[in-house]
């Protein structure tokens, strides 16, 4: 991150807090506590193990869903990009499987799957695994016949085409899928979490405004933030690591 992009977030976070901060004002802090109080709170709050161990299950629920959800839809998408006949084989069960609102699924995913970290991370798997598969199956059409007819004239393999041609061509736009996804893993997270569980930064959130807790309840909502928002830089970082020839 250049001097510029910090400049331009620093920016961004001051404009947010003095708009919640003026926010409270008007409201009154009963209703919406100013940040000031919350960072208070939350010093306080992160000190105590009971808030990491919320913290620790919100985290391994989103990154094991999304690892599932890359080492699955990832190869699928590829080959079904690159390989016109599979494609129009299964576009079908992708077409009819897509627009289903997954969400509604959640009783039958936690009958068959229970209520514990396996049920929630099933369902955010089903989510986001569609929303990886469509991106990568787009990125992987997009590769030029030229480019084909140029590996095969080199010897190049059924193998050599895949590593050497469709990975990296759809790589750019496996890795903004990922970063679109993020924010829905998210979301689906806090309400898989505020149902039938007693660990989560979604429960948390839950209790603390059940209790009228609105301090606890921000510190909630900005640590399941700020896991979004290292899973979103963390893709970011390494698309710009991976992708250098973008740049070029």
């Amino acid at each position: 991150m250049n001097r510029r992009q910090f400049l331009a977030y620093a920016i961004t976070v001051f404009l947010i807090y003095a708009a919640w901060y003026l926010l409270s004002l008007a409201l009154g802090s009963n209703v919406l506590p100013d940040p000031f109080s919350v960072f208070s709170r939350g010093l306080k709050e992160i000190r105590q193990y009971s808030f990491w161990g919320h913290v620790e299950a919100s985290s391994f629920r989103i990154v094991t869903s999304l690892a599932i959800a890359f080492f699955t839809a990832t190869p699928l998408g590829l080959l079904l990009g690159s390989n016109e006949r599979l494609d129009r084989l299964f576009s079908p069960l992708i077409y009819l499987g897509y627009p289903i609102p997954k969400i509604v699924l959640m009783p039958i995913v936690f009958v068959l799957f229970g209520l514990g970290d396996t049920g929630k991370i099933v369902l955010i798997t089903m989510i986001v695994f569609f929303q990886l598969l469509i991106t990568t199956r787009d990125a992987a059409r997009k590769i030029d016949r030229e480019i084909v007819y140029s590996l095969q004239s080199l010897g190049g393999n059924r193998w050599d085409f895949y590593v050497h041609v469709v990975w990296p061509i759809s790589l750019s736009g496996i890795f903004t899928s990922l970063r679109i996804v993020t924010g829905t893993s998210i979301a689906v997270l806090f309400f898989v979490e505020s149902i039938a569980t007693n660990k989560g930064l979604g429960y948390y959130i839950i209790d603390s405004w059940g209790r009228a807790d609105y301090a606890h309840m921000f510190i909630g909502i900005i640590a399941l933030s700020v896991i979004g928002i290292v899973l979103y830089e963390t893709f970011d970082i390494l698309e710009r690591k991976i992708c250098k020839w973008k740049n070029i």
